[in-house]
């Protein structure tokens, strides 16, 4: 092992923020190293900084730089934050795709949707199952977290061992996958761990994580004092969470009805990979007519204030012939992302002036989190005993908590955000490099750069608003007169001038005041335009919109 070579992680999205998951990993010479990508997840937009975009995923550009040294793809979960692009940016990468059984059915559905090679999918078992691949040796170490299979990564170097918590929690009976396993772990950290890159979203939860076994008698007993039809919502990839759910609605003597696609696709997949064989049993919609409110539950997505799930669907009316009335129940068995206030704040409100009681997570009584907390992080630490620690997965305020953590227990660490290049070879992580990241968008159906000046035009055309003007000239004089549609600019009173035809007529006095040799210059013409148009608009409006000038010249 030469010293010229070197060990180094790298984010590219996920660190000094929720979300958007994206990490490498690298080893040799500088400049010659081998790679290997962990996650390949989404963000998601909002009206106010991304208005009309789809998605929003970390900018492969550094590694298809070096796509001809990447090894591979390791995907920890199926979660949309670490595996949400992966269809999106395959054909950017095109190596193998590592991941376990259930992630594996969900990542061959995205690489399908997007026209990839769903066989460049890998199914692997679980650690101590390894595959190799150049200076590395990988293998998937279980973890429980709020979706099915969730796993970490044990990654071998010729510089020690790396332990990549992915998300997880320690839950002895998560109801659903598999159980916080600390005879595992110790098996893994025996011979000594490198570096520990771990979750940090809940470092600042004092108190012990809760088991998901836990929440059953508490929904139940719920639903069996609820007079009316209950209706609950989750993220729909929480499986166990599901399962649950629908437990507490068969316990409590009420038939169960399972409603929106992302929820059935998920049931689909546990099913596929063999793991919920006793899922409690469940109706069609068409037969839960047929049965009376206080003996009904339905099981809704939307539970983020998605505006086309269920939930909003039933919050506005209707939903597939079903509908809640006064008296009925709704249950939040979710925590609301930061971000998502504002959806879930219009379904409670629309819900209450129905009367229908809504439930949320402020009791702690129906949610528990799928994150480690704060002892939880330190019991890692523990048992891992790394040399030293990476924070990851959380904003910055996170990132430096546990770092801190760490270093309190002689544990070297390092605030890592996105394009901190880490050096994790030696006694002590450090940062040698830094490069520059970015995002990139779906937009419909166009990955574009956040730097790409649509997103911002769009900004721009909604805050100020929009005129195109249209000219007709021939031999360098007008023909006609000019034509101008205004879109999202106030009108000026009833008794005035419309704005549209107060800007024809300026411009057409402008043109006729100006020079030939000023009228056989496009451009010159356009900035006469504009100055116009932002001179009227903001006299008359107190806005200066976004214009577009289309000359039209007529030729022999």
């Amino acid at each position: 092992m030469s010293k010229s070579e070197r060990l180094i992680f790298l984010p590219l999205g996920g660190a000094g923020e929720i979300g958007m998951n994206m990490y490498l990993y690298g080893y040799g010479p500088k400049g010659k190293e081998r790679y290997i990508l962990v996650d390949v997840g989404v963000t998601f937009p909002t009206m106010d900084g991304t208005p009309g975009v789809d998605l929003i995923m970390a900018d492969t550009a550094y590694i298809e730089a070096r796509a001809d040294r990447l090894e591979a793809i390791f995907i920890t979960h199926a979660h949309e934050d670490h595996i949400g692009a992966l269809g999106l940016l395959y054909g950017r990468l095109g190596v193998p795709v590592y991941t376990r059984k259930f992630t594996g059915a969900v990542a061959r559905a995205k690489m399908e949707e997007h026209g990839q090679d769903i066989d460049r999918i890998e199914v692997i078992g679980s650690f101590p199952e390894m595959v190799e691949l150049g200076p590395f040796k990988v293998g998937f170490m279980p973890v429980a977290h709020s979706i099915p299979e969730a796993s970490g990564l044990v990654i071998d170097t010729p510089k020690g061992r790396i332990v990549h918590t992915g998300d997880f929690k320690l839950d002895p009976d998560p109801i659903v996958g598999e159980a916080y396993n600390p005879a595992l772990y110790r098996e893994i950290a025996k011979d000594g761990v490198q570096a520990l890159v771990c979750d940090s979203t809940n470092v600042f939860s004092p108190l012990a994580g809760r088991s998901e076994a836990g929440l059953g008698g508490n929904i139940t007993q719920m639903m069996k004092e609820a007079t009316g039809m209950v209706v609950a919502t989750t993220f729909a990839s929480n499986v166990a969470r599901l399962k649950t759910l629908a437990q507490a609605g068969v316990d409590s003597g009420r038939s169960v009805v399972v409603l929106g696609r992302a929820m059935k696709k998920m049931l689909g997949y546990a099913n596929f990979a063999g793991l919920i064989d006793n899922f409690p049993p469940t109706i069609d919609i068409e037969d839960a007519r047929d049965i009376p409110r206080e003996n009904l539950m339905l099981l809704v997505t939307g539970s983020q204030g998605e505006r086309r799930a269920a939930s909003a669907q039933l919050a506005n009316g209707k939903y597939l012939g079903m509908e809640l009335r006064e008296g009925d129940t709704f249950l939040f068995s979710s925590k609301t992302i930061p971000g998502n206030e504002i959806g879930v704040g219009r379904i409670v409100n629309s819900f209450s002036e129905m009367g229908v009681k809504v439930i949320d997570d402020d009791s702690g009584l129906y949610h528990v989190s799928g994150h480690a907390n704060r002892p939880d992080l330190e019991e890692i630490h523990n048992i891992f005993k790394p040399k030293m620690l990476v924070p990851m997965h959380g904003e910055h305020r996170h990132l430096r908590e546990h770092a801190e953590l760490a270093e309190a227990k002689g544990i070297s660490a390092v605030i890592a955000a996105n394009g901190a290049m880490v050096d994790l070879g030696g006694d002590a992580p450090k940062i040698v490099e830094n490069i520059e990241t970015g995002r990139l968008y779906l937009d419909g159906k166009c990955l574009i750069g956040a730097f790409d000046g649509v997103v911002l035009e769009r900004m721009r055309m909604a805050m100020r608003g929009t005129v195109v003007v249209s000219l007709l000239l021939e031999d360098n004089q007008q023909i006609g007169e000019s034509w101008a549609e205004v879109l999202g600019l106030p009108e000026t009173p009833s008794n005035s001038p419309s704005l549209q035809e107060v800007l024809e007529r300026e411009i057409d006095g402008e043109l006729s005041a100006a020079k030939r040799n000023l009228l056989a210059s496009d451009e010159q013409l356009e900035k006469l335009v504009l100055r116009t148009v932002s001179r009227v608009c903001k006299d008359l409006t107190g806005k200066k919109p976004v214009a577009k000038v289309l000359i039209n010249r007529l030729v022999d």
